[in-house]
Protein backbone atom coordinates (compact mmCIF):
# COMPACT_ATOMS: atom_id res chain seq x y z
CA UNK A 1 0.00 0.00 0.00
CA UNK A 2 1.60 3.23 -1.11
CA UNK A 3 1.60 6.25 1.14
CA UNK A 4 2.38 9.92 1.04
CA UNK A 5 4.52 11.24 3.88
CA UNK A 6 5.22 14.86 4.68
CA UNK A 7 8.05 15.31 7.16
CA UNK A 8 7.50 18.22 9.54
CA UNK A 9 9.56 21.23 8.54
CA UNK A 10 10.76 24.06 10.79
CA UNK A 11 11.97 23.82 14.40
CA UNK A 12 8.84 25.48 15.84
CA UNK A 13 6.47 23.02 14.17
CA UNK A 14 8.72 20.11 15.11
CA UNK A 15 8.60 21.17 18.77
CA UNK A 16 4.80 21.32 18.75
CA UNK A 17 4.57 17.92 17.08
CA UNK A 18 7.00 16.35 19.54
CA UNK A 19 5.23 17.96 22.49
CA UNK A 20 1.85 16.61 21.33
CA UNK A 21 3.16 13.07 20.83
CA UNK A 22 5.14 13.06 24.09
CA UNK A 23 2.08 14.38 25.97
CA UNK A 24 0.02 11.55 24.48
CA UNK A 25 2.57 8.96 25.65
CA UNK A 26 2.73 10.60 29.10
CA UNK A 27 -1.05 10.48 29.44
CA UNK A 28 -1.30 6.80 28.47
CA UNK A 29 1.19 5.80 31.18
CA UNK A 30 -0.11 8.05 33.95
CA UNK A 31 -3.40 6.37 34.90
CA UNK A 32 -2.33 3.14 36.54
CA UNK A 33 0.65 4.63 38.40
CA UNK A 34 -1.55 7.42 39.77
CA UNK A 35 -4.32 5.08 40.85
CA UNK A 36 -2.05 2.57 42.56
CA UNK A 37 -1.62 5.01 45.48
CA UNK A 38 -5.31 5.95 45.57
CA UNK A 39 -6.99 2.54 45.35
CA UNK A 40 -8.52 2.55 48.83
CA UNK A 41 -9.84 6.12 48.47
CA UNK A 42 -11.35 5.44 45.04
CA UNK A 43 -12.97 2.21 46.29
CA UNK A 44 -14.63 4.02 49.19
CA UNK A 45 -15.75 6.91 46.99
CA UNK A 46 -17.51 4.75 44.38
CA UNK A 47 -18.90 2.27 46.91
CA UNK A 48 -16.87 -0.81 46.01
CA UNK A 49 -13.96 -2.85 47.33
CA UNK A 50 -10.22 -2.58 46.78
CA UNK A 51 -10.52 -5.76 44.69
CA UNK A 52 -13.05 -3.97 42.48
CA UNK A 53 -10.64 -1.11 41.72
CA UNK A 54 -7.78 -3.54 41.15
CA UNK A 55 -10.10 -5.30 38.70
CA UNK A 56 -10.61 -1.99 36.87
CA UNK A 57 -6.82 -1.54 36.57
CA UNK A 58 -6.60 -5.10 35.23
CA UNK A 59 -9.41 -4.46 32.74
CA UNK A 60 -7.70 -1.29 31.44
CA UNK A 61 -4.49 -3.25 30.80
CA UNK A 62 -6.48 -6.07 29.24
CA UNK A 63 -8.39 -3.87 26.76
CA UNK A 64 -5.13 -2.26 25.64
CA UNK A 65 -3.48 -5.65 25.17
CA UNK A 66 -6.41 -7.03 23.15
CA UNK A 67 -6.74 -4.14 20.72
CA UNK A 68 -3.19 -2.79 20.32
CA UNK A 69 -2.39 -4.63 17.05
CA UNK A 70 -5.85 -3.93 15.53
CA UNK A 71 -5.41 -0.31 16.67
CA UNK A 72 -2.19 -0.10 14.68
CA UNK A 73 -3.96 -1.42 11.57
CA UNK A 74 -6.76 1.14 11.96
CA UNK A 75 -4.10 3.86 11.84
CA UNK A 76 -2.70 2.37 8.64
CA UNK A 77 -6.18 2.33 7.03
CA UNK A 78 -7.63 5.72 8.04
CA UNK A 79 -4.41 7.67 8.56
CA UNK A 80 -2.14 7.81 11.59
CA UNK A 81 -3.05 11.39 12.52
CA UNK A 82 -6.76 10.67 12.27
CA UNK A 83 -6.38 7.55 14.43
CA UNK A 84 -4.37 9.57 16.95
CA UNK A 85 -7.00 12.33 17.10
CA UNK A 86 -9.93 9.90 17.34
CA UNK A 87 -8.08 7.97 20.04
CA UNK A 88 -7.55 11.19 22.01
CA UNK A 89 -11.26 12.05 21.79
CA UNK A 90 -12.27 8.54 22.93
CA UNK A 91 -9.69 8.66 25.74
CA UNK A 92 -10.89 12.12 26.81
CA UNK A 93 -14.50 10.87 26.94
CA UNK A 94 -13.30 7.97 29.08
CA UNK A 95 -11.44 10.31 31.45
CA UNK A 96 -14.50 12.55 31.83
CA UNK A 97 -16.73 9.52 32.47
CA UNK A 98 -14.28 8.25 35.10
CA UNK A 99 -14.04 11.66 36.80
CA UNK A 100 -17.84 11.73 37.18
CA UNK A 101 -18.33 7.99 37.89
CA UNK A 102 -20.84 7.41 40.74
CA UNK A 103 -20.19 3.65 40.93
CA UNK A 104 -17.93 0.83 39.72
CA UNK A 105 -19.81 -0.07 36.47
CA UNK A 106 -19.54 3.53 35.20
CA UNK A 107 -15.89 3.62 36.28
CA UNK A 108 -15.26 0.44 34.28
CA UNK A 109 -16.92 1.91 31.17
CA UNK A 110 -14.92 5.12 31.39
CA UNK A 111 -11.54 3.90 32.56
CA UNK A 112 -11.23 0.32 31.35
CA UNK A 113 -13.26 0.38 28.12
CA UNK A 114 -13.10 3.89 26.66
CA UNK A 115 -9.62 4.78 27.88
CA UNK A 116 -8.33 1.33 26.90
CA UNK A 117 -9.70 1.63 23.35
CA UNK A 118 -8.38 5.19 23.09
CA UNK A 119 -4.92 4.05 24.16
CA UNK A 120 -5.00 1.21 21.60
CA UNK A 121 -5.50 3.82 18.86
CA UNK A 122 -3.09 6.42 20.24
CA UNK A 123 0.03 4.40 21.09
CA UNK A 124 0.60 2.70 17.69
CA UNK A 125 -0.16 6.00 15.94
CA UNK A 126 2.52 7.77 18.00
CA UNK A 127 5.18 5.35 16.74
CA UNK A 128 4.10 5.87 13.13
CA UNK A 129 3.77 9.66 13.45
CA UNK A 130 7.30 10.05 14.79
CA UNK A 131 8.51 8.08 11.76
CA UNK A 132 6.47 10.25 9.41
CA UNK A 133 7.34 13.64 10.92
CA UNK A 134 11.06 13.37 11.60
CA UNK A 135 13.98 12.50 9.37
CA UNK A 136 15.92 9.31 10.01
CA UNK A 137 18.69 11.25 11.73
CA UNK A 138 16.31 13.00 14.13
CA UNK A 139 14.17 9.99 14.96
CA UNK A 140 16.30 8.53 17.80
CA UNK A 141 16.04 11.81 19.74
CA UNK A 142 12.30 12.06 19.02
CA UNK A 143 11.61 8.46 20.03
CA UNK A 144 13.80 8.94 23.08
CA UNK A 145 11.79 11.93 24.28
CA UNK A 146 8.45 10.22 23.64
CA UNK A 147 9.51 7.04 25.46
CA UNK A 148 10.99 9.10 28.29
CA UNK A 149 7.67 10.91 28.70
CA UNK A 150 5.91 7.58 29.27
CA UNK A 151 8.48 6.32 31.77
CA UNK A 152 8.50 9.63 33.64
CA UNK A 153 4.70 9.41 33.94
CA UNK A 154 5.09 6.06 35.69
CA UNK A 155 7.75 7.52 38.01
CA UNK A 156 5.88 10.70 38.96
CA UNK A 157 2.46 9.03 39.03
CA UNK A 158 2.61 8.23 42.76
CA UNK A 159 3.57 11.86 43.45
CA UNK A 160 0.67 13.21 41.37
CA UNK A 161 -1.74 10.69 42.89
CA UNK A 162 -0.52 11.45 46.39
CA UNK A 163 -0.99 15.21 45.99
CA UNK A 164 -4.43 14.82 44.38
CA UNK A 165 -5.69 12.31 46.94
CA UNK A 166 -4.25 14.15 49.96
CA UNK A 167 -5.26 17.71 49.12
CA UNK A 168 -8.02 17.48 46.50
CA UNK A 169 -9.68 14.37 45.06
CA UNK A 170 -8.62 11.51 42.80
CA UNK A 171 -11.34 12.73 40.41
CA UNK A 172 -9.28 15.84 39.64
CA UNK A 173 -6.61 13.63 38.05
CA UNK A 174 -9.08 12.41 35.42
CA UNK A 175 -10.60 15.87 35.01
CA UNK A 176 -7.07 17.16 34.41
CA UNK A 177 -6.58 14.46 31.77
CA UNK A 178 -9.54 15.90 29.83
CA UNK A 179 -7.77 19.27 29.74
CA UNK A 180 -4.52 17.61 28.64
CA UNK A 181 -6.40 15.86 25.82
CA UNK A 182 -7.79 19.21 24.65
CA UNK A 183 -4.26 20.62 24.70
CA UNK A 184 -2.95 17.68 22.68
CA UNK A 185 -5.66 18.14 20.05
CA UNK A 186 -4.62 21.78 19.64
CA UNK A 187 -0.91 20.97 19.51
CA UNK A 188 -1.50 18.15 17.01
CA UNK A 189 -2.63 20.47 14.20
CA UNK A 190 0.82 20.75 12.52
CA UNK A 191 1.38 16.97 12.55
CA UNK A 192 2.04 15.65 9.04
CA UNK A 193 0.22 12.45 8.15
CA UNK A 194 1.07 9.42 6.05
CA UNK A 195 -2.09 8.64 4.12
CA UNK A 196 -2.54 5.38 2.24
CA UNK A 197 -3.76 5.46 -1.37
CA UNK A 198 -5.87 2.33 -0.86
CA UNK A 199 -8.65 1.60 1.61
CA UNK A 200 -8.82 -2.18 2.10
CA UNK A 201 -11.24 -3.53 4.71
CA UNK A 202 -9.94 -4.63 8.09
CA UNK A 203 -9.53 -8.37 8.77
CA UNK A 204 -12.30 -9.11 11.30
CA UNK A 205 -11.38 -12.78 11.82
CA UNK A 206 -7.76 -11.83 12.46
CA UNK A 207 -8.88 -9.06 14.82
CA UNK A 208 -10.97 -11.52 16.86
CA UNK A 209 -8.19 -14.13 17.02
CA UNK A 210 -5.57 -11.50 17.93
CA UNK A 211 -7.73 -9.91 20.64
CA UNK A 212 -8.73 -13.24 22.18
CA UNK A 213 -5.19 -14.64 22.01
CA UNK A 214 -3.38 -11.69 23.55
CA UNK A 215 -6.29 -11.05 25.95
CA UNK A 216 -6.30 -14.64 27.27
CA UNK A 217 -2.53 -14.69 27.77
CA UNK A 218 -2.36 -11.30 29.51
CA UNK A 219 -5.42 -12.03 31.66
CA UNK A 220 -3.82 -15.26 32.85
CA UNK A 221 -0.63 -13.40 33.74
CA UNK A 222 -2.53 -10.64 35.55
CA UNK A 223 -4.47 -13.16 37.68
CA UNK A 224 -1.41 -15.26 38.55
CA UNK A 225 -0.94 -13.45 41.86
CA UNK A 226 -4.46 -14.45 42.95
CA UNK A 227 -4.63 -17.90 41.37
CA UNK A 228 -0.98 -19.02 41.43
CA UNK A 229 1.23 -19.70 38.40
CA UNK A 230 1.07 -23.53 38.39
CA UNK A 231 -0.04 -24.80 41.80
CA UNK A 232 -3.51 -23.33 42.48
CA UNK A 233 -3.81 -21.27 45.64
CA UNK A 234 -6.48 -22.15 48.24
CA UNK A 235 -9.96 -21.04 47.10
CA UNK A 236 -8.67 -20.42 43.54
CA UNK A 237 -10.43 -22.18 40.63
CA UNK A 238 -8.78 -25.42 39.51
CA UNK A 239 -8.79 -27.29 36.21
CA UNK A 240 -7.26 -30.79 36.17
CA UNK A 241 -5.32 -29.91 39.31
CA UNK A 242 -3.56 -26.92 37.71
CA UNK A 243 -4.07 -23.19 38.14
CA UNK A 244 -6.22 -21.46 35.46
CA UNK A 245 -3.22 -19.21 34.80
CA UNK A 246 -1.50 -22.01 32.90
CA UNK A 247 -4.58 -22.84 30.84
CA UNK A 248 -5.24 -19.22 29.91
CA UNK A 249 -1.61 -18.73 28.86
CA UNK A 250 -1.76 -21.92 26.77
CA UNK A 251 -5.08 -20.84 25.24
CA UNK A 252 -3.62 -17.42 24.46
CA UNK A 253 -0.56 -18.98 22.83
CA UNK A 254 -2.70 -21.34 20.73
CA UNK A 255 -5.02 -18.53 19.56
CA UNK A 256 -2.05 -16.31 18.71
CA UNK A 257 -0.57 -19.16 16.63
CA UNK A 258 -3.92 -19.54 14.84
CA UNK A 259 -3.95 -15.79 14.25
CA UNK A 260 -0.51 -15.88 12.61
CA UNK A 261 -1.52 -18.90 10.48
CA UNK A 262 -4.67 -17.08 9.37
CA UNK A 263 -2.69 -13.96 8.49
CA UNK A 264 -0.18 -16.02 6.49
CA UNK A 265 -3.08 -17.56 4.57
CA UNK A 266 -4.45 -14.08 3.73
CA UNK A 267 -1.02 -13.04 2.44
CA UNK A 268 -0.87 -16.13 0.21
CA UNK A 269 -4.29 -15.21 -1.22
CA UNK A 270 -3.10 -11.63 -1.80
CA UNK A 271 -5.68 -10.27 0.64
CA UNK A 272 -5.01 -7.51 3.19
CA UNK A 273 -3.84 -9.04 6.51
CA UNK A 274 -4.11 -7.42 9.90
CA UNK A 275 -0.43 -8.22 10.33
CA UNK A 276 1.99 -9.73 7.84
CA UNK A 277 3.75 -12.58 9.73
CA UNK A 278 6.81 -12.09 7.49
CA UNK A 279 7.62 -8.85 9.32
CA UNK A 280 8.21 -10.82 12.53
CA UNK A 281 11.03 -12.72 10.80
CA UNK A 282 12.98 -9.50 10.30
CA UNK A 283 16.09 -9.83 12.50
CA UNK A 284 16.33 -6.12 13.34
CA UNK A 285 12.65 -5.79 14.24
CA UNK A 286 12.87 -9.01 16.24
CA UNK A 287 15.85 -7.67 18.16
CA UNK A 288 14.14 -4.37 18.93
CA UNK A 289 10.94 -6.07 20.09
CA UNK A 290 12.91 -8.46 22.31
CA UNK A 291 14.69 -5.54 23.97
CA UNK A 292 11.39 -3.70 24.43
CA UNK A 293 9.96 -6.80 26.13
CA UNK A 294 12.86 -7.11 28.59
CA UNK A 295 13.05 -3.35 29.19
CA UNK A 296 9.40 -3.16 30.23
CA UNK A 297 9.60 -6.39 32.21
CA UNK A 298 12.46 -5.00 34.33
CA UNK A 299 11.11 -1.44 34.34
CA UNK A 300 7.62 -2.31 35.60
CA UNK A 301 9.02 -4.84 38.05
CA UNK A 302 11.19 -2.08 39.55
CA UNK A 303 8.25 0.32 39.66
CA UNK A 304 6.33 -2.37 41.56
CA UNK A 305 9.07 -3.27 44.06
CA UNK A 306 10.62 0.09 44.95
CA UNK A 307 7.39 1.92 45.92
CA UNK A 308 6.47 -1.08 48.09
CA UNK A 309 9.79 -0.81 49.91
CA UNK A 310 9.42 2.93 50.42
CA UNK A 311 5.74 3.06 51.35
CA UNK A 312 5.29 -0.20 53.27
CA UNK A 313 8.71 -1.19 54.65
CA UNK A 314 9.76 2.39 55.47
CA UNK A 315 6.29 3.87 55.92
CA UNK A 316 6.79 6.86 53.62
CA UNK A 317 3.78 8.80 52.35
CA UNK A 318 2.75 8.76 48.70
CA UNK A 319 4.34 12.20 48.30
CA UNK A 320 7.67 11.13 49.83
CA UNK A 321 7.62 7.90 47.81
CA UNK A 322 7.11 9.83 44.58
CA UNK A 323 9.91 12.25 45.47
CA UNK A 324 12.34 9.35 45.97
CA UNK A 325 11.63 8.18 42.40
CA UNK A 326 12.50 11.56 40.86
CA UNK A 327 16.25 10.82 40.44
CA UNK A 328 15.23 8.07 38.00
CA UNK A 329 13.28 10.61 35.94
CA UNK A 330 16.26 12.98 35.83
CA UNK A 331 18.79 10.49 34.41
CA UNK A 332 16.19 8.88 32.15
CA UNK A 333 15.38 12.20 30.48
CA UNK A 334 19.04 13.21 30.31
CA UNK A 335 20.09 9.96 28.60
CA UNK A 336 17.11 9.91 26.21
CA UNK A 337 17.80 13.48 25.05
CA UNK A 338 21.57 13.83 25.24
CA UNK A 339 22.73 10.54 23.69
CA UNK A 340 21.10 11.21 20.27
CA UNK A 341 22.10 14.88 20.41
CA UNK A 342 25.79 14.52 21.22
CA UNK A 343 26.39 11.00 19.86
CA UNK A 344 24.18 10.86 16.74
CA UNK A 345 26.33 8.23 15.03
CA UNK A 346 26.90 5.99 18.05
CA UNK A 347 26.29 2.26 17.64
CA UNK A 348 22.72 1.40 18.77
CA UNK A 349 23.94 -2.03 19.84
CA UNK A 350 26.57 -0.50 22.13
CA UNK A 351 24.09 1.94 23.69
CA UNK A 352 21.52 -0.82 24.24
CA UNK A 353 24.13 -3.06 25.87
CA UNK A 354 25.24 -0.26 28.18
CA UNK A 355 21.61 0.48 28.98
CA UNK A 356 20.90 -3.14 29.92
CA UNK A 357 24.08 -3.19 32.04
CA UNK A 358 22.91 -0.04 33.84
CA UNK A 359 19.54 -1.70 34.59
CA UNK A 360 21.35 -4.80 35.84
CA UNK A 361 23.78 -2.80 37.99
CA UNK A 362 20.95 -0.71 39.45
CA UNK A 363 18.92 -3.79 40.42
CA UNK A 364 21.94 -5.55 41.96
CA UNK A 365 23.03 -2.40 43.83
CA UNK A 366 19.58 -1.96 45.34
CA UNK A 367 19.40 -5.65 46.24
CA UNK A 368 22.72 -5.38 48.08
CA UNK A 369 21.77 -2.11 49.81
CA UNK A 370 18.51 -3.38 51.32
CA UNK A 371 19.01 -3.84 55.03
CA UNK A 372 16.93 -3.67 58.20
CA UNK A 373 18.65 -0.41 59.15
CA UNK A 374 18.62 1.10 55.65
CA UNK A 375 16.69 4.29 55.00
CA UNK A 376 15.06 5.78 51.95
CA UNK A 377 18.38 7.16 50.72
CA UNK A 378 19.55 3.69 49.64
CA UNK A 379 17.33 3.87 46.56
CA UNK A 380 18.95 7.06 45.19
CA UNK A 381 21.97 5.59 43.39
CA UNK A 382 20.05 2.54 42.06
CA UNK A 383 17.32 4.85 40.75
CA UNK A 384 19.93 6.99 38.98
CA UNK A 385 21.43 3.88 37.34
CA UNK A 386 18.07 2.39 36.36
CA UNK A 387 16.93 5.72 34.94
CA UNK A 388 20.16 5.97 32.95
CA UNK A 389 19.59 2.49 31.53
CA UNK A 390 15.97 3.18 30.62
CA UNK A 391 16.94 6.46 28.95
CA UNK A 392 19.70 4.78 26.94
CA UNK A 393 17.26 2.14 25.66
CA UNK A 394 14.59 4.77 24.94
CA UNK A 395 17.08 6.73 22.82
CA UNK A 396 17.58 3.83 20.38
CA UNK A 397 14.86 1.16 20.38
CA UNK A 398 12.03 3.12 18.76
CA UNK A 399 14.22 4.06 15.81
CA UNK A 400 15.58 0.50 15.56
CA UNK A 401 12.13 -1.10 15.24
CA UNK A 402 10.60 1.42 12.82
CA UNK A 403 13.65 1.57 10.54
CA UNK A 404 13.61 -2.23 10.20
CA UNK A 405 10.68 -2.09 7.73
CA UNK A 406 9.36 0.32 5.08
CA UNK A 407 7.68 3.41 6.49
CA UNK A 408 4.26 2.35 5.19
CA UNK A 409 4.30 -0.42 7.82
CA UNK A 410 5.17 1.91 10.72
CA UNK A 411 1.63 1.82 12.17
CA UNK A 412 1.64 -1.99 12.21
CA UNK A 413 5.10 -1.90 13.81
CA UNK A 414 3.67 0.47 16.43
CA UNK A 415 0.85 -1.95 17.19
CA UNK A 416 3.18 -4.93 17.60
CA UNK A 417 5.69 -2.87 19.59
CA UNK A 418 3.09 -1.69 22.08
CA UNK A 419 1.58 -5.18 22.36
CA UNK A 420 5.04 -6.50 23.26
CA UNK A 421 5.71 -3.74 25.80
CA UNK A 422 2.28 -4.36 27.34
CA UNK A 423 3.08 -8.04 27.62
CA UNK A 424 6.51 -7.34 29.15
CA UNK A 425 5.01 -4.88 31.65
CA UNK A 426 2.30 -7.36 32.71
CA UNK A 427 4.77 -10.23 33.15
CA UNK A 428 7.28 -7.99 34.97
CA UNK A 429 4.74 -6.80 37.52
CA UNK A 430 3.20 -10.26 38.01
CA UNK A 431 6.57 -12.02 38.23
CA UNK A 432 8.03 -9.53 40.71
CA UNK A 433 4.87 -9.71 42.82
CA UNK A 434 4.73 -13.51 42.80
CA UNK A 435 8.41 -13.95 43.69
CA UNK A 436 8.16 -11.30 46.41
CA UNK A 437 5.11 -12.89 48.05
CA UNK A 438 6.47 -16.45 47.74
CA UNK A 439 9.80 -15.50 49.32
CA UNK A 440 8.14 -13.41 52.03
CA UNK A 441 5.77 -16.26 52.89
CA UNK A 442 8.57 -18.83 53.04
CA UNK A 443 10.77 -16.57 55.19
CA UNK A 444 7.98 -15.65 57.60
CA UNK A 445 6.81 -19.26 57.96
CA UNK A 446 10.36 -20.40 58.70
CA UNK A 447 10.67 -17.78 61.45
CA UNK A 448 7.34 -18.83 62.94
CA UNK A 449 8.14 -22.57 62.78
CA UNK A 450 11.52 -22.06 64.46
CA UNK A 451 10.11 -19.92 67.27
CA UNK A 452 9.30 -22.10 70.32
CA UNK A 453 7.24 -19.26 71.86
CA UNK A 454 4.59 -19.61 69.16
CA UNK A 455 1.92 -22.17 70.09
CA UNK A 456 1.45 -25.15 67.73
CA UNK A 457 -2.14 -24.22 66.84
CA UNK A 458 -1.01 -20.67 65.94
CA UNK A 459 1.75 -22.10 63.71
CA UNK A 460 -0.76 -24.30 61.91
CA UNK A 461 -3.28 -21.49 61.44
CA UNK A 462 -0.56 -19.09 60.28
CA UNK A 463 0.69 -21.57 57.68
CA UNK A 464 -2.80 -22.02 56.21
CA UNK A 465 -3.52 -18.28 56.10
CA UNK A 466 -0.15 -17.31 54.64
CA UNK A 467 -0.23 -19.95 51.93
CA UNK A 468 -3.65 -18.71 50.81
CA UNK A 469 -2.08 -15.40 49.82
CA UNK A 470 -0.06 -13.31 52.27
CA UNK A 471 -0.40 -9.54 52.01
CA UNK A 472 2.65 -7.28 52.06
CA UNK A 473 1.99 -5.82 55.52
CA UNK A 474 3.50 -2.76 57.17
CA UNK A 475 4.49 -3.00 60.84
CA UNK A 476 1.47 -0.84 61.76
CA UNK A 477 -0.93 -3.15 59.93
CA UNK A 478 0.60 -6.28 61.49
CA UNK A 479 0.60 -4.81 65.00
CA UNK A 480 -3.07 -3.87 64.63
CA UNK A 481 -3.92 -7.41 63.48
CA UNK A 482 -1.98 -8.96 66.38
CA UNK A 483 -3.63 -6.63 68.91
CA UNK A 484 -7.06 -7.67 67.64
CA UNK A 485 -6.01 -11.33 68.02
CA UNK A 486 -4.95 -10.70 71.62
CA UNK A 487 -1.23 -11.46 71.11
CA UNK A 488 1.15 -10.60 73.97
CA UNK A 489 3.83 -7.91 73.69
CA UNK A 490 6.73 -10.40 73.38
CA UNK A 491 5.02 -12.39 70.63
CA UNK A 492 4.06 -9.17 68.84
CA UNK A 493 7.67 -7.93 68.90
CA UNK A 494 8.98 -11.25 67.54
CA UNK A 495 6.31 -11.28 64.83
CA UNK A 496 7.21 -7.72 63.82
CA UNK A 497 10.91 -8.67 63.59
CA UNK A 498 10.05 -11.74 61.51
CA UNK A 499 7.81 -9.65 59.24
CA UNK A 500 10.52 -7.03 58.70
CA UNK A 501 13.10 -9.69 57.82
CA UNK A 502 10.64 -11.52 55.56
CA UNK A 503 9.78 -8.28 53.73
CA UNK A 504 13.45 -7.70 52.94
CA UNK A 505 13.86 -11.31 51.79
CA UNK A 506 10.89 -10.89 49.47
CA UNK A 507 12.17 -7.60 48.06
CA UNK A 508 15.65 -9.04 47.46
CA UNK A 509 14.17 -12.10 45.73
CA UNK A 510 12.04 -9.91 43.44
CA UNK A 511 15.03 -7.71 42.56
CA UNK A 512 17.13 -10.84 41.93
CA UNK A 513 14.65 -12.13 39.34
CA UNK A 514 14.59 -8.71 37.65
CA UNK A 515 18.39 -8.63 37.58
CA UNK A 516 18.36 -12.12 36.07
CA UNK A 517 15.95 -10.91 33.36
CA UNK A 518 18.31 -8.03 32.54
CA UNK A 519 21.20 -10.51 32.33
CA UNK A 520 19.24 -12.72 29.93
CA UNK A 521 18.48 -9.66 27.79
CA UNK A 522 22.19 -9.15 27.20
CA UNK A 523 22.30 -12.41 25.22
CA UNK A 524 19.83 -10.97 22.66
CA UNK A 525 21.55 -7.62 22.07
CA UNK A 526 23.44 -9.00 19.05
CA UNK A 527 20.20 -8.61 17.08
CA UNK A 528 20.39 -4.83 17.46
CA UNK A 529 22.17 -3.20 14.47
CA UNK A 530 25.71 -1.94 15.00
CA UNK A 531 25.11 1.25 12.98
CA UNK A 532 22.45 3.94 12.98
CA UNK A 533 19.72 3.70 10.27
CA UNK A 534 21.02 5.17 7.01
CA UNK A 535 24.61 5.14 8.29
CA UNK A 536 27.47 3.51 6.49
CA UNK A 537 28.96 2.29 9.73
CA UNK A 538 29.96 -1.33 10.50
Amino acid sequence: MASRTNTTEGPAKARFVLLALAAGQFLMALDSSVMNVSIATVAEDVGTTVAGIQGAITAYTLVMAMFMIPGGKVGALIGRKRAFMIGCVVYGCGSLTTALAPDLPVLLIGWALLEGIGAALILPAIVALVAGNFTEKRRPAAYGLVAAAGAIAIAVGPLVGGVATTYFSWRWVFAGEVLVVLGILLLARPIADAVGDERPRIDLVGTALCALGLGSFVYGVLRSDEWGWFQPKPDAPVLLGISPTVWLMLLGTALTWLFLRWEARLVERREEPLLDPAMLRNKQLNGGLTMFFFQYLVQMGVFFVVPLYLSVALGLSALATGARLLPLSATLLAAAVLIPRFLPDVSPRRVVRLGILALLTGAVTLMAALDADAGAEVVTVPMLLIGLGMGALASQLGSVTVSALPERQSAEVGGVQNAVTNLGASIGTALAGSILIASLTSSFLTSVEQNPAVPADVKSRTAVELQSGVPFLSDTQLRSALDEAGAGEELTREALDANAAARLDGLRAALAILAAAALVALFFTHRIPAAQPGSAGP
